[in-house]
């Protein structure tokens, strides 16, 4: 389980326009951070190995509460903030998760 950024993944095709438009600008400001990970990702899926990359929004320093919207294979719609201590819950989560074998997964508030 590997911790890769929602740019990586599929943009959701019902985002509403503001999402779209905050996901473009971002993504050129962190165009190499963002292409490292697609990399990582290319390696992962190329591999004989079992993986999973989680694909955070914005981490922000909240606490764990166990709920956060999670797609695997996509991303959450509206996808902006998750906390760090949700991604590492999540991450635990899909460790046992077979849907989530070779995938990657989408997870925010």
């Amino acid at each position: 389980v590997v911790v890769s950024a929602v740019p990586v993944g599929p943009e959701p095709a019902d985002d509403p326009l503001v999402d779209r438009l905050m996901r473009r600008a971002i993504g050129a400001v962190l165009a190499e951070l963002y292409a490292d990970l697609a990399r990582m990702e290319a390696v992962l899926a190329d591999s004989a190995t079992d993986w999973t990359a989680v694909r955070p929004p914005r981490l922000t320093d909240g606490p764990c509460t166990g709920v956060y919207r999670k797609v695997v294979g996509g991303t959450p719609r509206s996808s902006r903030t998750v906390s760090r201590a949700d991604v590492a819950h999540a991450m635990l989560a899909l460790i046992d998760d077979p849907a989530a074998v070779k995938q990657g997964v989408g997870i925010a508030y």
